[in-house]
């Protein structure tokens, strides 16, 4: 399995549902960061232009083929939209948008994966590959150019890990924000599959949290990583049934605490710190270390 933005980053960019006020701020950031973007896809806008970038009516109006299609529709449109990019045949898809329906999600994920298409989010803040671009709204003042790859459930932590990470003088890969809704385009475990075969990881940072159970998925893939991943799962002190800032993060049974869910990336293998002060040391004193191979 490959990572499509770490294997080459986008380099023909489309933006869908641009024309909005917050999504023209995250076009801009973007631009700024370098990011190429080709066009934004607005029905009934094709032939207009929005703060320079040329509006298109359809995906299928573009003159060449896209390879990222960021996504600022609105959640009950996400579908929809993930069903046009993958039709497109777009590599990478990000949706922003929180609260997607959970059966419009399922869907999307399914539309995306049958196209051969990488989906991130719904319900993220996107990626930032330091030194070659951002497809959202991790700012790259935040991210250093490095060999860490950080993977984070929660937009607010990936920000401040990323800040964090970058003042600690550790360098990152890429920052990834995967989604904190129930249901997200690719799982932790798919993630590290991809990891395993890129050489410009050499650490992993997983930041969880209380809620669900992909972290047991993500343990039985850890020893196909062959590389230190660090794990960091927020929430130990959370309320029983109690939901904590969005759909994803709420423990219901036992197995789905983070106590629970650290205490298994550890038997798998993983370093499991309590704090983003332990993380960093962690990634510090295994700055030549390996996991062994499965």
């Amino acid at each position: 399995m490959r990572i499509p933005f770490l294997d080459a980053f986008p380099q023909r960019v489309v933006v869908m549902n641009a024309t909005g006020r917050y999504g023209r701020l995250q076009v801009q950031g973007m631009r700024a960061a370098g990011t190429r973007i080709v066009a934004g896809i607005a029905p009934g806008r094709g032939g207009t232009e929005v703060d320079g970038l040329p509006m298109l009516d359809d995906l299928r109006d573009l003159d060449a083929p896209a390879d990222a299609a960021v996504l600022y529709t609105p959640a009950e449109g996400v579908l929809e939209a993930v069903r046009a990019a993958a039709a497109a045949r777009i590599g990478l898809i990000v949706a922003a948008a929180e609260y997607v329906p959970t059966q419009d999600a399922l869907k999307a994920v399914h539309v995306a994966r049958d196209a051969g298409s990488w989906l991130v989010g719904p319900n993220t803040l996107g990626l930032c590959v330091p030194g070659a671009g951002m497809l959202g709204s991790i700012a790259p003042e935040f991210c250093a150019q490095g060999d860490v790859t950080l993977l984070c459930r929660s937009g607010t932590l990936t920000l401040a890990l990323s800040r964090l990470l970058t003042e600690a003088g550790i360098g990152l890969r890429a920052a990834i924000h995967l989604g904190g809704d129930l249901v997200v385009g690719r799982n932790p475990h798919d993630y590290v599959d991809g990891l395993a075969a890129d050489p410009g990881t050499r650490a992993v940072l997983y930041v969880g949290e209380l809620g669900g159970d992909r972290e047991y998925a993500l343990a039985t893939a850890l020893p196909r990583l062959g590389k230190r991943l660090v794990a960091l799962i927020v929430g130990r002190h959370a309320p029983a049934e109690t939901r904590m800032g969005h759909a994803g993060a709420l423990a219901g049974a036992a197995r789905e605490t983070a106590e629970a869910k650290l205490a298994a990336l550890a038997a798998a293998g993983a370093v499991a710190v309590r704090s983003p002060e332990e993380a960093i040391a962690a990634l510090r004193q295994g700055h030549s270390a390996r996991m062994p191979a499965a």
